[in-house]
């Protein structure tokens, strides 16, 4: 109570130092550098601006808890913040195209949207009796959501937005598609091109035939080409990592354990009984009389009474498991990360018949589709015939139910495939496991007459099977913590490099390059988010080492690299760019020496032959042994026969062509087809194209990894 009491008077400040702790929480998160998700950037009430609208961080992270719910637990964060991300650049984007063209939707434009969406229009809740699309049904089952599930209501006001957005979308693509065209010209052309067939007779000089080490390449040469191809060369920031990986894996003393454990379970055991001051003799996997009991006690698997086909066993063991006696064991045997012993229970020899059939239904049999109008009388005659027919030498089953049978099995050719007693009908039933292999009869039931065949018979086995899973002690946990944190720790204080010091422990070191900010799977490691975010954390300094948590284990982790926005360096363009310069020197070098010269005087002086080509096409021109090279059959297109060109700087080398020969395509009445065919070619294109390119001219601000 004195405690009590003395709290009561000292309330005032007590009030007062709370309060004063909550403002310096506050406030050091003005002043400080927030770390949202260990991201490590300032943090403002946007994710994003797009051409100067703003995305607010509360919408934005609602939208991404709707998606989530929606998707499951099947995709992660970083998936749905993704799609949430492009939905809002691609409706931002093209809403402003929408609102400068007027582009609006109206009630009844939503409603033939909806029509032509097969989600709902071919939806049996909302299906007439003619089994089409009713839209007073979907009016009313909109109403009933409103009413009597609130929750439902608002995912369909989402649906419904994403419904407008979408048919707005339709409408603004149909306006630029009615302008793409093609003209009767431009058809003709283009059937020229694909079927006139060209004859070439042509010299190649390699690049290759000049060695890359003849040609060198200073690094001012490779910034030049840099600076000027610009577009080919930008590069969003990335960064470099290494790192350890510590693996949550049972070590040789963990699977010896778990192998000695099963082993100790297969025989019978005596264990003094304390109570009784007697030893009593406990049942093992081979002599329990009790397998349900016992497995639900030992093994990390039940015990499954249902009975089963060889090919539904494990292959690798299936012969095996197949050939025990009733009470034989076998085992223990290791399956992937599990010690197991498995025990025959039972087996019922052609325990599972394969059967294709033939039904003939009759009106109101059971199941029987409106359509059929025949009486039983007559299906039970049709049922003979067919019976007949099916037993004649030659007349194959499957094409026989295929063509005659009612039910649904005839698209496969009457087969019902694999099954045990009691699943069909008692006199089906009777017929497939009363007879054998190749029989063929009929029977009556419910659903009409069958003419059976009865394919195949297996036996079918019941095995109970004791399963220990391999998995890690707490003591090889423990070591490999000690491990992962020991490492970490040495890596940081030795000033040897964490590579040649993972070497001398034996550790495999594995590179990550050029990951981006808004990455979340690192191979080796899937999804890591905390990692990448770690690593462009604008704190976290180059050559840096951190210990991180990962699905089953640990991983030293090391920045070895960062990239800015903007042109590559010479040292990262360096392997893509320099093939192309080397190319144009060898490309300027074998012009140079053969300038003015025959097509046999170029082939002689650069020790090569000429070759021919036949039937080479301008929309398919690919030239044996030198693979595509749209330019040098293009220029033979341009020529006249037995004209020769020059030299031809190619994809390959450097080319001198003849053109021996061209076969003109023949004429047509009319190249509107061809037309036709570009005008959709180009129509298909719009969509992704007019988007890319506004994607393309947009400025957009993407803050998504400051929050995730």
């Amino acid at each position: 109570m004195a405690i009590l009491g003395n709290i009561r008077k000292q309330t005032t400040i007590l009030i007062l130092i709370i309060g004063l702790a909550l403002f310096a929480f506050v406030i050091s998160g003005i002043f400080s550098s927030g770390t949202i998700g260990g991201g490590g950037n300032k943090v403002g009430s946007a994710i994003g601006e797009i051409n100067d609208n703003e995305v607010p961080v509360d919408a934005f992270r609602q939208k991404v808890e709707n998606l989530s719910r929606r998707m499951g637990p099947s995709s992660s964060t970083m998936q749905v913040v993704n799609q949430v991300w492009d939905q809002e650049v691609r409706n931002s984007i093209l809403g402003a195209q929408f609102e400068d063209l007027g582009v609006d939707i109206e009630k009844d434009q939503i409603m033939n949207y909806i029509k032509t969406n097969p989600g709902y229009s071919q939806n049996p809740q909302f299906l007439n009796e003619d089994g089409l699309f009713d839209e007073f049904k979907f009016k009313q089952f909109i109403a009933d959501l409103k009413v009597n599930s609130p929750d439902q209501y608002k995912l369909w006001l989402q649906d419904e937005t994403s419904i407008i957005q979408n048919a707005k979308e339709q409408t603004y693509f149909n306006l630029i598609k009615a302008g793409v065209g093609s003209s009767l010209k431009e058809g003709e052309l283009d059937y020229k091109l694909a079927n006139e067939k060209l004859d070439i007779k042509y010299v190649r000089v390699p690049y290759a035939s000049i060695a890359d080490s003849t040609i060198n390449v200073t690094k001012s040469e490779i910034s030049s080409y840099i600076s000027a191809h610009k577009d080919e060369y930008k590069q969003d920031p990335a960064r470099d990592l290494q790192f350890v990986y510590f693996n949550e894996k049972p070590s040789d003393a963990d699977v010896k354990s778990v192998e000695d454990a099963v082993n100790g379970l297969l025989n019978e055991t005596v264990e003094y009984n304390q109570q009784t001051d007697k030893t009593d003799t406990i049942a093992g996997f081979s002599t329990t009389t009790d397998m349900e009991a016992f497995l639900d006690r030992h093994s990390d698997v039940k015990f499954d009474t249902i009975y089963k086909a060889k090919k539904l066993l494990p292959a690798k063991f299936a012969d095996t498991l197949m050939t025990l006696k009733v009470g034989e064991v076998f085992g223990p045997y290791r399956d992937g990360d599990a010690f197991k012993i498995s025990r025959m229970m039972g087996r019922k020899a052609n325990g599972s018949v394969k059967a294709s059939h033939i039904l003939i239904a009759y009106e109101g049999a059971q199941r029987a589709n409106p359509e059929v109008t025949r009486t039983k009388e007559e299906a039970e005659a049709e049922a003979k015939r067919l019976l007949k027919e099916a037993k004649k030498k030659d007349v194959v089953f499957v094409e026989l139910a295929r063509d005659n049978s009612d039910g649904p099995s005839a698209t496969n050719g009457g087969d019902l495939g694999y099954f045990q007693e009691g699943t069909m009908v008692p006199k089906f039933n009777d017929f497939a496991f009363g007879n054998s292999v190749g029989t063929i009869g009929m029977v009556e039931t419910d659903f009409g007459f069958h003419i059976i065949k009865v394919d195949d018979k297996e036996d079918i086995v019941q095995i109970a099977t004791l399963v220990r899973e391999i998995e890690a002690s707490e003591e090889t946990l423990n070591k490999l913590f000690t491990d992962a944190t020991q490492f970490e720790s040495d890596s940081k204080s030795s000033d040897k490099a964490f590579s040649d010091l993972a070497k001398e422990k034996e550790f495999i070191v594995r590179p990550v390059n050029k990951i981006k900010a808004m990455d979340e799977n690192l191979p080796g490691l899937s999804a890591q988010r905390a990692i990448v975010q770690w690593a462009f954390n604008e704190d976290t300094e180059l050559g840096e080492i951190k210990r991180f948590e990962v699905d089953n284990g640990y991983a030293v982790v090391q920045l070895t690299a960062t990239y800015a926005k903007g042109l590559m360096t010479v040292e990262d363009a360096s392997a893509s760019v320099l093939p192309k310069i080397r190319k144009e020197r060898k490309a300027a070098q074998i012009i140079g020496a053969n300038n003015g010269k025959s097509i046999d005087d170029f082939a002689k002086d650069n020790n090569v032959s000429a070759s021919t080509a036949t039937a080479v096409t301008v929309k398919s021109p690919t030239i044996p042994g030198a693979g595509s090279e749209p330019l040098v059959v293009g220029t033979a297109y341009a020529m006249n026969e037995g004209e020769t060109s020059g030299l031809i700087e190619g994809e390959t080398g450097i080319f001198m062509v003849t053109l021996n020969k061209k076969q003109e395509a023949a004429k047509l009445d009319n190249y509107s087809t061809y037309a036709n065919n570009l005008k959709s070619a180009a129509a298909a294109k719009v969509n992704t194209s007019v988007y890319n390119a506004l994607k393309e001219g947009a400025e957009i601000e993407d803050n998504r990894s400051v929050f995730y």
